[in-house]
């Protein structure tokens, strides 16, 4: 004894719309992540400080946090000299953003490159401007040895022989 075949239909159907409905969904989500997460290219439009910057995208400008690296903060030793710095590689001129995700202030974090090639994130810490950020950046080997020459040479805030890095800066702070 089988189901009525009106009660096939409507089964056959619901089945139908719910694929259709698990699809589409499936493919929002992925189109909206792709979307967030996509490189994209615009003028640098301000400097907030050493390590975050902000890129005009779709007309309105999208908050960057570099990625990798960690400048001194404002009101830090160090903290004007790396916004300055920051701003003299990057201000009006135009970058793309290679983008990694958001940190849990809602900033993209990304690597900005220049127009010819140079990264923003690296050249800040060769000039001695900011730390090579390990907890987030573990295995980078390229800005760790940028920061070990940086130090050797004593360039940037690396004339200072204490140094204090911003995430404890930011501890005493608390």
């Amino acid at each position: 004894m089988g189901l009525p075949p009106n009660n096939l239909k409507l089964r056959s159907s619901n089945y139908l719309f719910f694929i259709y409905c698990l699809l589409t969904t499936v493919f929002l989500l992925i189109s909206t992540k792709q979307s967030l997460a996509a490189d994209f290219s615009g003028p640098v439009v301000s400097v907030l400080d050493g390590d975050t910057l902000e890129v005009l995208h779709n007309q309105h400008p999208a908050r960057i946090r570099l990625s990798g690296i960690d400048c001194p903060e404002k009101g830090q030793a160090y903290g004007n000299n790396a916004k300055h710095a920051a701003s003299a590689l990057a201000f009006g001129k135009q970058v793309t953003v290679q983008t990694h995700g958001h940190d849990k202030y809602t900033r993209t974090l990304g690597d900005v490159i220049l127009a010819d090639g140079t990264s923003v994130n690296q050249q800040l810490v060769k000039d001695g401007w900011c730390w090579w950020y390990r907890k987030y950046a573990p295995g980078d080997v390229v800005l760790e040895g940028l920061e070990k020459e940086a130090r050797e040479a004593k360039k940037g805030l690396w004339v200072d022989p204490v140094p204090i890095p911003p995430w404890e800066w930011r501890k005493r702070g608390k």
